[in-house]
Order: structure tokens, then sequence, then C-alpha cells
């Protein structure tokens, strides 16, 4: 009783002009990749469970460099309203479409810009995830552990501006203990044709915070990660000809409570609302409001060492989503572009994808 499927995938992403002798390792390249995936999956007809496992063999052309990429590896079991999964897995929480507020867990941001595909952007932890079906409510509990941060892009092969540059930095991770194991709770439940869910997760922030050494200007920085729990509700229903979801949540920042630590993240309050729907045949359109507001904002600017930038007190984001299938929906047209109205910042993203026949897609 097992299974396996694989495919090819070769990749590419460069600048739109030449960067130049920019002393830049990479060049002008963000990605020349090829990887191979082999997904196998067994199962067992005496027993309600079956193993799972997601492995790339990935070849990075340009630090020339073979690896091997676990995505994923992990047992499921059932037995009737019961059913957990232990290992390698991935984890999505909340109704936001490339906005979150509930889903605290690991995001792979390099594959995100580099443009690998979709497939890449969320990162597997090693956790234990327990479900109960029941009628009045669904439970989801989850503990996870060694902490698995979010992979962010850096100097070596983005235009990423490092301002520890020339200052010795160091990692200090959460130590692998019992102490500092991330949890996580879901409830949810269907009521009054409203899909309803609250969350609760109590781990690290997934990006990390710089700890400068007390001289002046610093020798060395830490890279850590504060403590952090996080608190959400999320909604979503069809309406006005189409789906309406809603996400709102309090990131305590436990590290920093009353907000006068520079060095640690203030707590935020954060939320999106979201509208999706059909426009014709094999087209759909979606938009999004998304916030975030910084609580004890006052301490925050009291506590900056002078010369230092200030943060926003609220940062917004506007996203939107245009999608067309055609030539029986072989062919699928799609832009999703941010729009950050406090940041005067944006990201379009364009994509043209047309399937050749059923082994091959570009």
């Amino acid at each position: 009783n097992v299974e396996t499927h694989g495919f090819l995938v070769t990749s590419a992403a460069g600048r739109v002009h030449d960067t130049g002798d920019d002393g830049n390792a990479l060049g002008d390249f963000l990605l020349r990749e090829d990887r191979f995936r082999l997904d196998i999956e067994g199962w067992s007809e005496d027993i309600d469970g079956e193993i799972k496992v997601k492995a790339d063999l990935a070849h990075d052309a340009l630090s020339r460099d073979v690896s091997v990429d676990l995505r994923e590896a992990y047992f499921d079991y059932s037995a009737g309203d019961f059913d957990f999964r232990l290992g390698r897995q991935v984890i999505t929480w909340g109704v936001g479409d490339l906005l979150f507020v509930s889903d605290v867990w690991p995001k792979d941001w390099v594959s995100f810009f580099a443009g690998r595909p979709m497939d890449y952007f969320k990162v597997g932890v090693e956790a234990l995830r327990v479900r109960l079906w029941w009628d009045a409510v669904n439970v989801e509990v989850v503990v996870a552990t060694p902490f698995q941060p979010d992979a962010l892009p850096d100097s070596a092969r983005f235009a990423v501006a490092n301002p520890f540059a020339g200052i010795e930095t160091r990692v200090d991770m959460p130590r692998d203990g019992y102490d500092n194991a991330e949890f996580g709770a879901k409830l949810s439940r269907k009521a009054f044709g409203v899909d309803f869910a609250a969350h609760a997760y109590r781990g690290f922030w997934s990006t990390p915070s710089a700890l400068p050494d007390g001289s002046n200007p610093p020798a060395s920085v830490t890279m850590f990660h504060p403590a952090l729990s996080v608190y959400t509700l999320t909604a979503q229903t069809n309406a006005a000809g189409g789906v309406v979801s809603a996400e709102a949540g309090l990131y305590d920042s436990r590290d920093d409570a009353d907000g006068a630590d520079p060095t640690a993240p203030n707590t935020q309050i954060r939320g999106l609302v979201g509208y999706e729907r059909p426009l014709w045949e094999d087209a759909r359109a979606g938009a999004q409001y998304y916030v975030e507001v910084m609580a004890d904002y006052d301490a925050y600017e009291a506590s900056l060492p002078a010369g230092y930038p200030a943060e926003s007190e609220v940062r917004d984001l506007v996203t939107v989503r245009l999608e067309q299938l055609a030539r029986q929906q072989a062919l699928r047209l799609s832009l999703f572009a941010f729009y950050s109205p406090a940041d005067s910042d944006y990201l379009v993203q364009p994509t043209a994808e047309y399937k050749l026949s059923d082994e091959l897609r570009v």
C-alpha cells in the first residue's frame, strides 16, 4: 500500500537590469535552481493510519550546492472523531489571502520574493497535532519543538539594507527544551451560516530582534526571538454574492509588557477584512484591508535611542487579486498586488501559467 509521485521544477529569477560590479557574489540573479520532488504515501488497511513524506533534491546553481530539503514527513492516525499527526508538517490557520493574523506558523520569505512556486512559501515544523471533531465545537491542539523561525531575505541574495554591516552579529535561538516548546490551540464551529474560529498561541516572534552590546557605537549585536502570545478570532461567510472574511487578534509581546524596551517589539493589535467574488465564467476578484496598531506607542518613542528611526504607530496594507482561467482552464492569468498607504510601498505579482499537458506546465 505505497504510492509515489514526483516532479521536476527548474526556476530562474533575475533583476531587470545589470547590477554591475557591486560585490554581490550572486550578481544579477536571485534564483537559479533545479528541484526534484518525491512524494511517498503509505497506508495500512488494518488501522486508519498513513505515512507521508515530501522531500526535494535541490541543486542551487548560484551557490553550486546540492542538498536534500525534507518538506514534510509525518504519521497520520484517525479513530472516529479523533485524529492526530506526528512529525514534520505544514500548519495553516486563518482566512487571509497572503496576509496573516492567526497564522503564526513559519514562512519562507526568500522563496516568496525569489519567485519559487507558492508550495514553498510555508515551512514545515516538527509537531504533534491533535484534532477532536465534536458537534458542539472542533478542537485542534498543536505542540511544536524546536522553534522554527521565518526564513528572511538577506543581503547575500537580495538588495536588503543591513543596519549592522561591519558589526559582529550573533544569533541566539530559543533553547531546545520543554519550556520553549510552542503551543497552539484552535476552536472552530459553524453557526448562523458563519464559520467561526478562535486561536491561541504561545511561542516566539518569528522575525528576530536586535540586541546591541553596551558600547557606543556597538561592537557586536545579538539577534534573538522575543517571547510572544497571540489570541485571534476569525469569521468567514457567503454574503453579497461572494465570500466575506474577517480576522482580529492581539499580539502580546511578553518580553516588553509596557513597551519601554526598544530591542523587543511592542504588543500589537492586528486585523483584516476581505471580500472575494466571481466576476464571470472562470474569473474571480478579491480585495483585503489589513491593519496593525502598536500599543504603548508613547513609551516606545521615549525608549528609542537618539538617531534611531521610529516605526509607525499604525501600519496598513491593501491587496487586490484578479484571476482568469482560459483555454479549457489550461491557461491561468492572475495578478496579486500589495500597497501600503502607511509605508508608501507596493509589490505587484503578475502570473501567467499554462498547462501544456498533464505532465508539463510552464
